[in-house]
């Protein structure tokens, strides 16, 4: 039962990538889960029910990803966040949206919903645009920047990320897209510990 609980979110978040949660249908769903439809009822309400499922899955991953990364998932906590920290943080928080198959699908439908839906840009927004830029400026406040400089350090920082996340999904060569997100944030921390020596 489990088992079929999550491959439907599974192929639910696949299909949800690739054509967007609008032009999927419950009953496309069951087909790639390999059921039929009403046996899909018996797991979920509905196609929103199983969509807040997907939410919740990544809400708990997204939680779980910052504690083991030493990083505050809250307001607050940032003086304790040390370079090494962000440094670490950003190479598996890149990983995390690009090679974690759950992850980088629900980035994709998120990409591909975002201009369509409202509640799909919110979510955008918060995990993928201006949430991490949001956070990384008040790592760098926490780290005692002023916020002018704080919010320029963030923007140098995180926006070759987000371009990267596309050029990934474009690319023949993910690997090397990744070593090229490695190389940016490495040098980018090396500078940074560099000045505050």
């Amino acid at each position: 039962q489990e088992d079929t609980k999550q491959r439907i979110l599974s192929e639910s978040l696949r299909l949800f990538s690739e054509k967007g949660y609008d032009a999927v249908s419950v009953a496309e769903i069951a087909t790639a889960v390999g059921i039929k439809a009403p046996s899909l009822y018996k797991h979920y309400k509905s196609k929103r029910d199983i969509f807040d499922s997907i939410l919740k899955k990544m809400s708990e991953a997204d939680s779980n990803f910052a504690d083991e990364n030493d990083m505050p998932n809250i307001d607050g906590g940032y003086e304790r966040v040390m370079i090494e920290s962000i440094r670490s943080f950003s190479i598996d928080m890149f990983k995390h949206w690009t090679c974690d198959e759950f992850s980088a699908r629900f980035r994709r439908m998120l990409s591909l919903e975002r201009f369509k839906n409202p509640e799909m840009a919110e979510l955008y927004k918060n995990y993928i645009s201006s949430g991490p830029l949001d956070y990384m400026i008040d790592v760098f406040v926490g780290m005692n920047y002023s916020l002018d400089s704080a919010k320029q350090l963030a923007l140098s920082f995180y926006a070759p990320m987000y371009l990267l996340y596309t050029v990934y999904d474009e690319s023949e060569n993910k690997e090397e897209i990744i070593l090229l997100a490695e190389k940016h944030i490495n040098n980018f921390i090396d500078n940074l510990k560099e000045k505050s020596q």
